[in-house]
């Protein structure tokens, strides 16, 4: 079939898969590295106790089969070996069966690790991850020429990324409309990078471009993805430009290397001047072709899902219709936190706390923490634990199922526990006490950064979670008062806080009392769809 195949887009096929690869084997290693503190057999939420509440129905993959921490860690490093061979090029070697049946394998793998991650794996990238990859089994390999169906299908992919996550900020936080949302979005952020303090201090008139730009590349450049070449390619280009000013903006995971990996599809290295040479391929086998047709039918009849969710009113962000991931509706930062709180982690080894009672405090890897440490650059590496602590910030809810076993890890010195962490104040026995403050954290400005070397000024709110020992935590069944100050405590308004760093009080947004709101707009969601998903995302 002539019109079957796209053989001048050789080269946008092989960049696509490669990305998506790189991708895969990042998320591999990331779960490799991190499930047991997480979701491990003793972890803060189980696989074990998660399969027996769940069936397979509703969250279908290999561990409602067996379940083991070892089983998970093969899964995991299996899923790398395969990705990084799949990088490599793996994919092109092999006849064009084996290179589908590669993708699927990596797809069935990463699908299982993602319906038993419960909170930990409830981010719109998970499934995002998922779609591509599954459209990418079908893009063939250096036997046959790429499919256009198929890229055609990675291009409705991307504009749904784009266009849903413009729609839901046009109909969320009126600092989208009054262009302001970038005074606070850089400071307010998940996880800031090593740029933000300076994206954050960029003139007014500039984050108001930022925030106007943002709308024109997700409410119109997104249309210029179904429009005929070469309109197509220079809309993906836009696409692609932002995408990597959003990357040096923030640290977002993996969703900003994605959306590049999708508009890249739309991209036809000859309209831009590029000089690729044509290959010859042989016709695709029946069967391929069959398969890539019944691809496209399904995909169309699953979009109407995710259609209706973006011209409802009631636009919903980052969901899964369906409990394999698949033709899912994206999107995210409807609401920008005005200002940011954060919840600091201490513990204490006397056994006798009193008012002199010398707190140390635990350093994480992403989050701020220590008021003199640069953010760093982690993505498109995945730091979960760094993530949902932000959420904790917000609203006690988001970590009301974890936080407290996060908690009785550090006083039994759980060492993968301690692993996800920068810092362990106590590297020779664990402490007896554990307490969490909350936190108002600030950039700091150029003054006060030339004066105290310090990146970020912080004062104390309140008292997060009380004091408490292992046998505190075992006599209230993990359940002792968390986010709230004790009966009988006064919260002293913002304006009047005792500072704890360097610098004047000073606010980045209105101080007038009001909660701030996460910046998705949105309740979690567990990864099964069996709850409300909370959508992670940048503010693309």
């Amino acid at each position: 079939m002539d019109w079957f195949a796209a053989p001048d887009l050789w080269l946008s096929r092989v960049l696509v898969q490669r990305l998506l690869a790189a991708l895969y084997l990042i998320g591999f290693l990331a779960a490799a590295a991190q499930f047991r503190a997480l979701i491990g057999e003793d972890g803060m939420l189980p696989v074990p106790r998660f399969t027996a509440r769940v069936t397979f129905r509703q969250a279908p993959g290999l561990f409602h089969l067996h379940y083991s921490d070892r089983f998970f860690a093969a899964v995991a490093r299996s899923g790398a070996v395969l990705a990084a061979a799949v990088t490599a090029g793996l994919g092109d070697a092999v006849p064009l069966w084996a290179s589908v049946l590669l993708w699927a394998v990596l797809w069935v793998l990463y699908l299982s690790i993602v319906n038993v991650g419960q909170t930990w794996y409830s981010f719109g990238w998970e499934s995002l991850l998922l779609e591509a990859g599954f459209l990418a089994a079908f893009l063939g390999n250096a036997d046959t020429a790429p499919p256009t169906l198929v890229l055609w299908l990675m291009r409705w992919l991307a504009f749904r990324v784009e266009f849903g996550a413009g729609l839901i900020k046009l109909r969320g936080d009126r600092c989208w409309r009054d262009l302001t949302c970038l005074r606070y979005h850089h400071e307010t952020q998940p996880m800031p990078g090593p740029l933000s303090w300076f994206f954050h201090h960029l003139p007014d008139p500039l984050h108001r471009i930022e925030v106007a730009a943002n709308h024109l590349v997700q409410l119109v450049v997104p249309v210029g993805l179904l429009l005929p070449q070469p309109i197509a390619s220079y809309a993906a280009c836009a696409v692609i430009a932002t995408q990597l000013w959003l990357i040096a903006s923030g640290n977002f995971a993996w969703l900003n290397w994605l959306t590049v990996a999708l508009a890249l599809a739309a991209v036809e290295p000859a309209r831009l001047g590029l000089a690729v040479h044509t290959r010859r391929y042989p016709g695709a086998p029946v069967w391929y072709e069959a398969l890539v047709i019944a691809l496209t039918a399904a995909v169309l009849v699953l979009s109407y899902w995710p259609v209706r969710n973006m011209v409802s009113r009631g636009q919903a962000m980052n969901r899964s219709f369906n409990r394999i991931h698949l033709v899912n509706t994206y999107g995210a930062f409807g609401s920008v936190n005005r200002l940011r709180q954060e919840v600091v982690v201490e513990g204490t080894d006397e056994e006798v706390l009193t008012p002199g009672t010398v707190w140390r405090e635990y350093g994480f890897k992403g989050k701020p923490g220590d008021v003199r440490r640069l953010p760093r650059q982690y993505a498109p590496y995945h730091l979960r634990l760094d993530w949902l602590m932000w959420f904790a910030g917000i609203s006690p809810g988001y970590a009301r199922p974890w936080f407290l076993p996060f908690v009785a890890r550090l006083l039994s010195g759980d060492r993968a526990t301690l692993r996800l962490l920068r810092h362990n104040p106590f590297p020779d026995a664990p402490p007896t006490h554990v307490r969490a403050t909350l936190y108002l954290y600030r950039f700091t400005d150029w003054r006060e950064l030339r004066q105290t070397g310090a990146w970020w000024h912080r004062t104390a709110l309140h008292e997060y979670l009380a004091p408490v020992d292992l046998s505190a935590l075992r006599r209230a069944g993990y359940r002792p008062p968390l986010g709230r100050p004790p009966r009988g405590t006064r919260v002293i308004p913002p304006d009047r806080l005792r500072r704890t760093g360097p610098g004047p009080v000073r606010h980045p947004g209105p101080s007038d009392g009001r909660r701030p709101r996460p910046s998705t707009g949105e309740q979690p969601e567990h990864p099964s769809g069996a709850a409300p998903d909370h959508p992670g995302g940048s503010p693309e």
